[in-house]
């Protein structure tokens, strides 16, 4: 996998890519306090007749971090992976979004559909449709932000990590968790903060009135045991005419690190054809 780092609008993103000849393309993105370590697994099961590029998404990973958090909006995130990919002049990929990185994908199909031949969303969201629901989380994600600038990035992490949406994870291995905690130790307080503050879910715009606009095919995947995103896919999905979504058994909301033999076979499965 080759490590690289191109200057978008003024920002050194980071990225990497594996067989960068190859004519299918896949782009990940990755969630809150990830990087584009947490793809590893999925794409070392996949051939070598598909380009894989992973980003660190602005204030993750090795992805610089501006001060300024309305940098971090999710039209100034579009602007950014727009141009990465007419740097790499790449003009046709399918997208595997995760949670946050999900929500950049689905934003980034409906804003460029004519690059997305495929999208793949992992348990994510099209944001609040409730103005005073977007207020109330934009509220909370200021408060997380705050918590983590005061207290900082090893408290924030074990509070992080503990939260109910990541339950399930801790049926893993310890050799799994200490890498997880050990790639969301490597983020920045400022990264996060700005993160939280400038594209948290209830920031950015709700897109469930435009899901009818997606042409593409779409494929939605939740784990078993995440409630709250499986009834967010189960109506993304009736909004979605060439959608389907599926369910992962005994899964959270991490299907990618709870089980990534199963979520590298689904992409190959419904992508890679």
């Amino acid at each position: 996998m080759e490590q690289l780092v191109s200057t978008v609008r003024g920002v050194n993103v980071s990225y990497s890519i594996t067989n960068k000849d190859a004519v299918e393309t896949l782009l990940f993105l990755h969630g809150f306090t990830g990087s584009k370590k947490t793809w590893q697994p999925i794409i070392e099961q996949f051939p070598e007749t598909v380009r894989c590029i992973t980003v660190d998404l602005l204030g993750h990973g090795n992805t610089e971090s501006p001060k300024d958090f309305k940098r971090y909006e999710m039209s100034e995130q579009l602007k950014d992976l727009h141009a990465l990919i007419q740097t790499l002049n790449i003009t046709s990929f399918s997208i595997v979004g995760y949670s946050m990185g999900g929500r950049v994908a689905l934003a980034y199909a409906l804003t460029y559909p004519e690059y997305v031949r495929k999208l793949v969303l992992e348990s994510a969201s099209p944001g609040l449709d409730i103005e005073a629901d977007r207020l109330a989380r934009i509220a909370a994600d200021n408060q997380l932000a705050m918590r983590l600038e005061s207290e900082g990035l090893s408290s924030f992490i074990d509070f992080w990590q503990d939260i109910p949406l990541f339950q399930s994870q801790k049926k893993l291995d310890e050799i799994k968790l200490q890498a997880i905690r050990e790639e969301r130790m490597q983020q920045t307080a400022t990264g996060l903060g700005n993160s939280l503050k400038g594209m948290g879910t209830g920031r950015q715009p709700s897109y469930w009135s435009r899901l009818n606009e997606l042409k593409m095919p779409v494929t939605i995947i939740t784990g078993e045991l995440d409630e709250k995103f499986k009834d967010i896919g189960k109506q993304m999905t009736k909004q979605i005419r060439n959608s389907q979504h599926l369910e992962v058994s005994e899964a959270g909301h991490a299907i990618h690190v709870e089980n990534p033999v199963q979520f590298a076979t689904i992409i190959m499965e419904q992508v890679l054809v």
